[in-house]
């Protein structure tokens, strides 16, 4: 039995600082990322870079570079023909993260290229750091949650109630608690070593996202048979390459060569239920969103930060 608990005592220590490890990591992709994104930049581009950023460190992705601008508050990475670029008028969401050996980074910001957003920018920053403030062993989520909606209607915004923050497990982003954006009522209090991301977003709309069309990110649920031959082609890649984690499309796109057969296959796995969709998520009344968050490990009294983006 001693010889075991050493092992594990000694397996949380490597896990703790392999942590820690990707937590610089994501910060500094996160860095980068903001250094790309101009005016006149391309946002495949971006994803690009940023993503094989963190590859040439090491390390795999937690998840696809998010670049969700304006009134997109999640979800968007650009499609592998995406030609859009980055306007002056854009507000811009960054959120990514470093992964190895399952553990997973977990960070993002807000760019305004429009420099008339920043105080919308800041709200949701200082909600980030308000609630940051309070969190230890034992602490109601709830209140982390009124702590984050004060903060941000003090900016004259909302925050986004149906977004959040959440817990963070090996292999598992979104895992243990929701940590909400406003006093939601639930009593459930963090515990202590447990890892956590806290995610304010601020919004000039109404306070609620909803879903779109528009899909380029999705997750393997199951192991089928699809009928469809470049279903099969793509599931075989999948299952291979990124069974853990979620993906881009445009990771895949090399294996079809037709745009409509890539989006047909896709639509094939979804509808079989061996992939499961993140549409892009849009403010319900069109509003600006800012995000801002970070990864921390709960302690007794405080957080031992992971993950925190620079100012």
């Amino acid at each position: 039995m001693k010889d075991e608990m050493e092992d594990e005592t000694g397996k949380d220590r490597d896990d703790s600082a392999l942590m820690k490890e990707l937590g610089k990591v994501s910060v500094a992709a996160l860095q980068k990322a903001r250094s790309v994104v101009k005016v006149g930049a391309k946002l495949l581009d971006v994803a690009e870079t940023v993503e094989s950023f963190i590859k040439d460190a090491g390390y795999g992705l937690s998840f696809p570079i998010n670049i969700s601008i304006n009134e997109w508050a999640a979800h968007y990475t650009p499609a592998f023909d995406d030609a859009r670029t980055f306007s002056e008028r854009d507000v811009v969401k960054l959120d990514l993260g470093a992964e190895k050996e399952g553990l997973l980074g977990d960070i993002a910001l807000t760019v305004d290229l429009s420099q008339d957003n920043q105080e919308l920018v800041d709200a949701s920053r200082e909600a980030l750091e308000n609630a940051m403030s309070m969190v230890r062993a034992g602490a109601r989520v709830r209140d982390i949650g009124k702590e984050i909606g004060s903060t941000i209607e003090k900016h004259k915004f909302k925050p986004i109630t149906n977004l959040g923050g959440h817990g963070i497990d090996k292999n598992g982003l979104h895992t243990g608690l929701f940590i909400p954006n406003y006093d939601n009522g639930d009593e459930s209090e963090l515990e202590e070593d447990t890892v956590i991301a806290i995610e304010p977003f601020a919004t000039t709309g109404k306070g609620v996202v909803t879903d779109t069309s528009v899909c380029e990110i999705y997750e393997l649920a199951s192991v089928g048979m699809p009928r469809s031959q470049d279903a099969r082609i793509l599931l075989g890649e999948i299952v291979q390459k990124y069974s853990k984690n979620p993906f881009a499309v445009r990771w895949l796109h090399s294996l079809i060569d037709s745009k409509f057969r890539l989006y047909a296959a896709m639509h094939a796995l979804v509808t079989s239920g061996i992939v499961e969709p993140y549409p892009v998520l849009v403010e319900v009344t069109n509003g600006l969103v800012s995000q801002t968050e970070a990864q921390m490990r709960v302690q007794s009294d405080s957080c031992e930060i992971i993950a925190m983006p620079e100012k």
